[in-house]
């Protein structure tokens, strides 16, 4: 599970008008440290996807220690805890990012145009 995607969660907070008309027509190019151009909205989409793989990956691994631990397979409680904590810490972002990406919508869907 990679939390490095919380950085991404704040350029929500830099946004201006241009960038959102830009993002809309396909047209926001940022420029990466090494001069390569990317495009913001592709990027955010493909860090929310990513967030949601690592999470349905933690969720997995709970379930999996789970059954271990119940079937006897495995005595380690350690494990269990553990996977049980980075299932409900990824759950809780997803969450959290979903809950901003929908005010997010809704405050876009009032913008009078």
């Amino acid at each position: 599970m990679k939390i490095a995607a919380a950085n991404d969660i704040n350029s929500f907070y830099n946004l201006n008008s241009d960038a959102i008309k830009n993002t809309l027509y396909g047209t926001a190019n940022t420029t990466v440290g090494d001069g390569e151009k990317t495009n913001l909205f592709g990027t955010l989409l493909n860090a929310a996807v990513s967030n949601i793989r690592d999470t349905n990956t933690a969720i997995s691994n709970k379930e999996n220690e789970e059954l271990k631990w119940a079937m006897g397979i495995s005595e380690n409680t350690h494990d269990l805890t553990q996977a049980v904590g980075k299932a409900e810490t990824a759950l809780n972002y997803t969450i959290a990012l979903r809950d901003k990406l929908l005010d997010a919508y809704k405050e876009i869907m009032q913008m009078q145009i």
